[in-house]
């Protein structure tokens, strides 16, 4: 494990002015919270810690970030809290603890509702602190680099979760090589055969053409030094994993695969990268439709860099990067640039990206996006895209990812835009919606007063923002229509049945139904998701007994001994379908129970009095009473309609009990006699859908133990 004083060399290397005292305090603190804590290796848990620090070291990060590295487990994994950790170290440092507590909690799945939803989460985290990101990648990375110590069930997940979520977020914030990493190993665990057959074939091939990188490296030297460019040449074989993208993508063998090498050239000025793109091109032909200016045209994370592909020594395809000192830096620690050190000073690089605008700008377009799959999907196109850069009729540059449409494009620009497009002209041509615009291209966009957008555009566009823009707009315009037919329909329905579809019955269906309001009902309505006798059975169902016996009142309740009485509770009166419990009384049976009754806790001392017992499956006579507390206008008639409705549910009136007269509204006990739990739900719902009732719930009263009976005596 790093010791303290070399934890603490480490970030001396870049800043000098660290706050040695507080890195020591903090890896003190953690040492004693973890104390006796271990890892699946057997290792102490606090080497992991330990480890996670000093990745974020390499990327010269602030103190803030290291200390929160070491910490980043002691709130959720010992008895230090939140109040502890902000006395100790600041409020700063105890917010992105709890930050990334918080997010390791989320449990990421591969899952895909799962995943979606904690997909949202995690781009919520990202938008308060970005550094809280940059500890649980570390954190990430370190778990996959000693993953083996893992069951194999808990390897696949892991591996899983890396390659859906962790590495093409660290790839979208600009940390390629962690993500070439993160997928490596990823990879090692999802797909080891194919790894291992990757590698074999690399030295196969050193075998057989030497040392290809080393060649290649000193040729381009050569090259830059007759150009009088001075400049760092450095070469590698490309990542198994990018390998093996490449061959699913491209459908090719290894032997068939050309650009397997990749070189960067590090210059000291902007001028001095084209004037090595030069010479390289002067020595080796380029090939066609592989050539990308990201110094220009830099992505959204701040990530500048020439991209070219060239035909180089004994023909072999080689991919070369060119770009600056200052340039290199932000490619190799992407938006964490930010938040890095040198020489004791924050860094200023001119090209690195302001955190806060970068994720404003990636969530800002699915803020709209209301169900989590849609979200998922947004996100990921966002994620994984690469760039084409187009420009407006006035010469504004447009980024998009590749495969993207004059719809996309629209969309972009703004989405009023988007959602009046009917046609679109690439380099003043004048091209269908669907064409896929390329790297250069000018896009003029033609709008119409009253275009509305079509449901094709959805297989058209590619964009995230362009697909949530369409689908909102396809709802908005759809549910319009959808509603108005909804309630022509819902009136007849209840028409039929001699009810009026009135806002209050409406909402009854939507609360039977589940659906939340009473638009929504007459949206599926509508469009055909509900028919109207799904809509007034929600509220007045069909309450006739099931064919079939009905269950005699007498032994209606399994569980009792032979011969033993039971009786209803007065206190809880317990329906059929209801989960019940007996109590024993000596000389009188049981009292039959509902399982939720308040009065049970009474006997929580006599376990010997209980009893087991449910109801006989089947179709019960109306004979079981319950009580249901109504408040209701206080109007001609009202009460009339009300015992009406109760007598057309096939329940029967027992007995009505005034609680209490007002000038406008007279709440009363109504008792009825049932058939089961379904019977008083649906009772319930109907009673509800009426204008004049203003309240309605079943009612129980704890009262001393009097056993109610049915029609009959009950025995077993």
């Amino acid at each position: 494990m790093i010791s303290a004083d070399d934890l603490i060399a480490l970030v001396r290397n870049y800043n000098p002015k660290t706050n040695e005292a507080l890195i020591r305090a903090a890896y003190k603190f953690g040492g004693e919270m973890h104390e006796g804590q271990m890892r699946h290796s057997g290792e102490p848990y606090f080497t992991h810690p330990v480890a996670v620090a000093a990745i974020l070291t390499e990327q010269q990060l602030d103190d803030a970030t290291i200390i929160t590295a070491l910490l980043h487990d002691t709130i959720e994994d010992t008895k230090a809290s939140y109040s502890i950790v902000s006395d100790m170290f600041g409020e700063e440092i105890a917010k992105l603890v709890d930050g990334v507590t918080k997010l390791t909690n989320l449990q990421l799945s591969s899952v895909e509702t799962k995943q979606a939803e904690n997909f949202r989460k995690l781009f919520m985290a990202m938008s308060k602190d970005m550094r809280v990101i940059l500890v649980k990648l570390a954190d990430r990375l370190h778990n996959m680099r000693t993953i083996r110590s893992m069951r194999p069930e808990k390897q696949l997940q892991k591996a899983r979760e890396t390659m859906d979520i962790f590495a093409p977020l660290a790839g979208r914030m600009g940390m390629q090589w962690m993500r070439e990493e993160l997928e490596d190993l990823a990879f090692k665990v999802l797909n080891p055969e194919a790894r291992s057959s990757i590698i074999r074939r690399f030295i196969t091939m050193q075998r057989e053409t030497g040392d290809v990188i080393q060649r290649i490296t000193g040729d381009m030297r050569h090259e830059l030094e007759a150009a009088g460019v001075e400049a760092d040449v450095f070469g590698r074989a490309k990542k198994p994993y990018s390998i093996w993208r490449k061959m699913q993508e491209k459908d090719q063998s290894f032997s068939r695969l050309s650009d397997i090498y990749g070189f960067r050239v590090i210059t000291g000025t902007e001028e001095d990268c084209y004037r090595t793109l030069g010479a390289i091109h002067q020595r080796w032909r380029a090939v066609p439709g592989r050539f990308k200016d990201y110094i220009s045209q830099p992505k959204s994370n701040g990530y500048r860099s020439i991209h070219t592909t060239v035909s180089g020594r004994d023909g072999k395809r080689v991919e070369v990067q060119i770009r600056t000192h200052q340039m290199h830096d932000v490619a190799e620690t992407g938006v964490a640039a930010h938040w890095s050190y040198r020489d004791g000073v924050r860094g200023q690089n001119p090209f690195a990206v302001d955190p806060a605008k970068w994720i404003a700008q990636l969530t800002e377009q699915f803020d709209g996006e209301d169900d989590h799959e849609d979200f998922l999907e947004a996100v990921k196109l966002e994620m994984y895209s690469d760039q084409v850069f187009c420009f407006t009729p006035k010469g504004e540059v447009v980024k998009l990812p590749r495969g993207a449409t004059p719809i996309d494009f629209a969309y972009a620009i703004h989405t009023r835009i988007g959602n009046a497009c009917v046609g679109a002209k690439v380099d003043n041509m004048r091209v269908p919606l669907w064409t896929r615009i390329k790297n250069g291209q000018s896009v003029e966009i033609i709008t119409a007063e009253g275009q509305t957008p079509q449901t094709t555009w959805l297989d058209i566009a590619t964009t995230g923002k362009a697909k949530t823009a369409i689908r909102r707009s396809l709802r908005e315009a759809d549910r319009e229509r959808f509603i108005t037919l909804g309630r022509e329909l819902a009136r007849s329905a209840f028409a039929h049945v001699r009810k009026k579809a009135t806002d209050k019955a409406l909402e009854a269906a939507a609360k039977q139904l589940r659906l939340g309001r009473a638009d929504e009902v007459l949206a599926r309505l509508g469009s055909a998701e509900l028919t109207g006798r799904e809509v007034v059975q929600a509220i007045y169902p069909d309450l006739q007994p099931k064919p079939g016996n009905v269950v005699d009142a007498r032994r209606a309740v399994i569980g009792l001994l032979p011969g033993q009485k039971f009786q209803r509770a007065t206190c809880c009166q317990p329906l059929p379908g209801e989960r019940i419990v007996g109590i024993t009384f000596r000389g009188e049976g049981v009292v039959v129970h509902a399982i939720d009754c308040v009065r049970l806790v009474e006997y929580d001392n006599q376990p010997d009095r209980w009893l087991d017992l449910h109801w006989h499956e089947g179709s019960h006579a109306a004979v079981y009473g319950a009580t249901l507390d109504v408040t209701i206008g206080n109007d001609a008639g009202v009460l009339g309609r009300i015992c009406t409705l109760i007598g057309e549910s096939h329940a029967n009136i027992s007995d009505l009990e005034f609680m209490d007269r007002k000038p406008d509204f007279y709440r009363l006990l109504i008792y009825v006699e049932l058939r089961d739990a379904e019977h008083l739900h649906s009772l319930v719902g109907a009673l509800a859908a009426e204008s004049d009732v203003a309240a309605i719930e079943r009612y129980r009263q704890p009262a001393p133990e009097v056993a109610q009976s049915t029609s009959s005596p009950q025995t077993a």
